[in-house]
C-alpha cells in the first residue's frame, strides 16, 4: 500500500516536475510550476524579435505525449496539464500573430520564408537618370547619398532597372565606367527584400579577379549595406583561412572572393550556401586569362543553379567568356555594351600621349618628370616584380619618396600600400599590373607606363585608373623605345587616340654618372639593379606581340645604363620561357608576373 502511494507520488514528480507529498501540495506546485513555465516562456519570446518560438510548441508536445502522463492517473495533475497546454496554446497564438506580423521565417532555419509575397519595388524604366527615379529602399538610397552619388553613369542606367527585374546580365563596359556599383545595388536589393538573416547563409556571392580588386569591391559593399542588417565578408588568397572560416560558418550574407580562395571554401568550409539568389563575376576575361578557368567551371558545377541571377562583367568577348557565359546565364541573358558606339576606347577627358625616348635615357626622363610633378599623383606601371623593387628602392633612397606594389609581396604589404596611396593626396606608386585591373584609386593625375604593355588591352586597363566617374579628367604618357614605335599602329586599331609628347632635352636632368656612382658603391642597390635588369629582359621576351616587341633588337648596352650599370652586367637570360603556359592562357603571360626557366644563354 505505501509503497504504490509512494510509486504514485514519483509519478506525480516526474509529471509535474515537482515534489509531491500530498494533493493538496501537488495541486499547490502544479499551480506554481504552471505560472513559473508561463512566465519563462514568456520571457523568453518577449525580447525575441527572431529566433526560438519553436522551443514553446516542442515543450508543449512534450506534455501531451509523455509516457509519465499516461500513466498518471491523478486528475489535479492531468487538470493542470490541461491549463499548461492552454496557456501556452495562447502563447503559441501570440507567437504566430509576431510571425505574421515579421515575415522574416525567424526559426533556426536556414530555410528562407517563403518568397511568395516578397518582390523587389516597381523598377523604373531605362530614362531613369538619378539614382532617385530607380524605386530602391529608403537604406539604400540613404549609403549612396552618403557616397556622394546621384546621377547615373552609362552603364548603371542600362543594367540597373532589368537587374532588378531579375534578369540575368553579360555586360561589356569600360573599366571606371562605375559597374560595380551597377551590380551592388540590385544584390544587396534582393538580399534586403528577402530579408536575409546570417542564418540563411550567402545570397549574393561577388567573383573577382585579383585580391587588390575584390577588397576594392568589398569596400563598395561595405559601404552601400551601411544602414542594411545583412552580413557581409570577403575571403582572398593569403588571408587568414581559419577566421575566414569561422565567419562563413556563422553566415556571410553578401561574400566577396577571389576564385582558388571561394572554390577551397566551398569544397571544404562547412557553411550555407544553399540559398544563394545572385552570382557576380567581375572581369571574367581577366579571370579566365590569369588561369581560373578550371576553378570557375568548378565553382558555377558546385553552386545552385535554381533561383539564381548571374551577372557576368567583361571588358573584352572572348571565345573563353563566351563559354562561361553559356554554362553560368541562364538562357537569353540581356547583353549590354556601352562602348559598342563609341569612338574610343578610353573613357572621355582622359589626354593620352607618348615618348619616343632611347633605352639609356628612359629613366633620366622618368626621374626629371617625377621631381617636376612631386605635387600631383602618379602611377608607374613597369613589367616585373623586380624592376618595381629595385626603382622603388633607388627613388626612395635618392629622396622621391614612393610606394610599391607587385605580385610578389605579401597581401598584408599589397593591401596597406593600396590604402595608403588610395587616401593620399600625391605621391608617386610604382607597380605591376596587378593594380591594373579594376582598382578605384581616386583622384589620379597621371598614368606613366615606364615599360610597354603586352598588348592594347592592357594598355586600356592601365590607363583607366585615371579619369574614373563621371566629368573626370587625367593624362597618361606612354615610354616607347625607335624599335617600339610600330605598337602605335595596335593601339590606333583599338581605337586608342594618342599625340606624341616632345621633352627638350635640356630640361632633362642628367643624372647618369651620380647613378652608376651609386650602383657601383651601394651593394644592396647594385644586387636589386641587377635582378631588375635581368627581370626586364625575361618580361620583354614573353610579350604576347613578338614582331614588335622582339628582345633581339634591343641594344643591351643602354638598357643596361638605364638600370644604372656601365656596362651589361653577366647573367643568365631565359628566353622563350613560359610557352607553355602562354598556350594555356591564350597565348599570353600573366604580365608583370616572372616566367619560368627555359633556354638560356649568355650576354655580356
Amino acid at each position: 500500500m505505501d509503497s504504490a502511494r509512494a510509486s504514485k507520488k514519483r509519478k506525480l514528480k516526474d509529471a509535474n516536475g515537482v515534489k509531491s507529498s500530498s494533493s493538496k501540495h501537488a495541486k499547490h506546485s502544479a499551480t506554481a510550476s504552471k505560472s513559473k513555465k508561463l512566465k519563462r516562456a514568456e520571457r523568453e519570446i518577449a525580447p525575441k524579435s527572431s529566433g526560438e518560438e519553436d522551443e514553446v510548441p516542442e515543450h508543449n508536445e512534450e506534455k501531451k505525449h509523455t509516457p509519465e502522463d499516461d500513466a498518471t492517473p491523478s486528475s489535479d495533475a492531468t487538470d493542470d496539464d490541461n491549463d499548461d497546454a492552454n496557456d501556452l496554446s495562447e502563447l503559441n497564438k501570440r507567437v504566430a500573430a509576431a510571425d505574421t506580423e515579421n515575415k522574416s521565417g525567424d526559426d533556426e532555419s536556414t530555410d528562407l520564408p517563403n518568397g511568395a509575397n516578397l518582390s523587389l519595388p516597381p523598377t523604373a524604366g531605362t530614362d531613369a537618370q538619378k539614382f532617385s527615379d530607380l524605386n530602391l529602399s529608403e537604406k539604400t538610397v540613404k549609403a549612396i547619398q552618403g557616397m556622394g552619388f546621384e546621377n547615373m553613369t552609362e552603364i548603371q542606367r542600362r543594367s540597373i532597372p532589368p537587374l532588378l527585374a531579375g534578369k540575368d546580365l553579360l555586360g561589356a563596359a569600360k573599366t571606371g565606367s562605375g559597374k560595380t556599383l551597377a551590380f551592388l545595388i540590385p544584390a544587396v536589393e534582393m538580399l534586403s527584400a528577402l530579408r536575409f538573416k546570417p542564418r540563411n547563409g550567402t545570397g549574393v556571392i561577388v567573383v573577382c579577379p585579383t585580391r587588390e580588386l575584390a577588397l576594392q569591391s568589398f569596400g563598395v559593399a561595405k559601404e552601400l549595406m551601411e544602414h542594411h542588417s545583412q552580413t557581409y565578408g570577403i575571403v582572398i588568397g593569403g588571408a587568414n583561412r581559419r577566421a575566414e572560416a569561422d565567419k562563413l560558418s556563422k553566415g556571410v550574407n553578401l561574400l566577396v572572393a577571389t576564385p582558388g580562395r571561394l572554390l577551397d571554401h566551398l569544397q571544404s568550409t562547412p557553411f550555407v550556401f544553399k540559398n544563394l539568389r545572385t552570382l557576380i563575376i567581375d572581369e571574367a576575361d581577366r579571370i579566365l586569362e590569369v588561369g581560373f578557368e578550371d576553378e570557375m567551371r568548378a565553382i558555377i558545377k558546385i553552386l545552385p543553379s535554381e533561383q539564381r541571377q548571374t551577372m557576368l562583367f567583361s571588358a573584352t568577348q572572348t571565345t573563353k567568356v563566351e563559354d562561361l557565359a553559356r554554362i553560368s546565364l541562364r538562357p537569353g541573358p540581356l547583353y549590354i555594351n556601352v562602348d559598342e558606339q563609341k569612338a574610343h576606347s578610353t573613357v572621355d577627358g582622359l589626354e593620352q600621349g607618348y615618348v619616343i625616348c632611347e633605352a639609356d635615357k628612359r629613366f633620366l626622363l622618368l626621374f626629371s618628370f617625377l621631381k617636376r610633378h612631386n605635387d600631383k599623383k602618379i602611377i608607374v606601371f613597369l613589367s616585373s616584380c623586380a624592376s618595381v623593387k629595385y626603382y622603388a628602392e633607388l627613388l626612395n633612397y635618392i629622396d622621391l619618396p614612393c610606394l610599391d606594389l607587385h605580385g610578389k609581396q605579401k597581401q598584408e604589404k599589397r593591401t596597406r600600400t593600396f590604402f595608403e596611396f588610395s587616401n593620399a593626396q600625391r605621391g608617386t606608386l610604382i607597380c605591376t599590373d596587378v593594380a591594373a585591373r579594376g582598382l578605384d584609386i581616386p583622384a589620379v593625375d597621371w598614368i606613366i607606363q615606364f615599360d610597354p604593355p603586352d598588348d592594347p588591352r592592357d594598355y586600356i586597363h592601365r590607363v583607366g585608373r585615371t579619369a574614373r566617374g563621371a566629368n573626370s579628367k587625367g593624362r597618361s604618357l606612354l615610354f616607347l623605345q625607335p624599335n617600339e614605335v610600330s605598337f602605335l599602329s595596335h593601339l590606333k586599331q583599338a581605337r586608342v587616340p594618342l599625340v606624341e609628347y616632345q621633352f627638350p632635352a635640356k630640361k632633362v636632368l642628367n643624372v647618369q654618372s651620380q647613378l652608376e656612382k651609386l650602383i657601383s658603391q651601394n651593394y644592396y642597390l647594385n644586387k636589386s639593379a641587377k635582378e631588375g635588369y635581368r627581370s626586364y629582359l625575361h618580361a620583354y621576351a614573353s610579350h604576347s606581340l613578338r614582331t614588335v616587341f622582339d628582345v633581339h633588337s634591343l641594344d643591351l648596352a643602354k638598357v643596361a645604363k638605364s638600370f644604372g650599370f656601365t656596362t651589361p652586367p653577366r647573367i643568365d637570360l631565359t628566353l622563350g620561357a613560359s610557352m607553355s603556359r602562354d598556350k594555356q592562357v591564350q597565348g599570353r603571360r600573366s604580365y608583370g608576373t616572372q616566367p619560368r626557366q627555359g633556354q638560356r644563354f649568355n650576354r655580356r
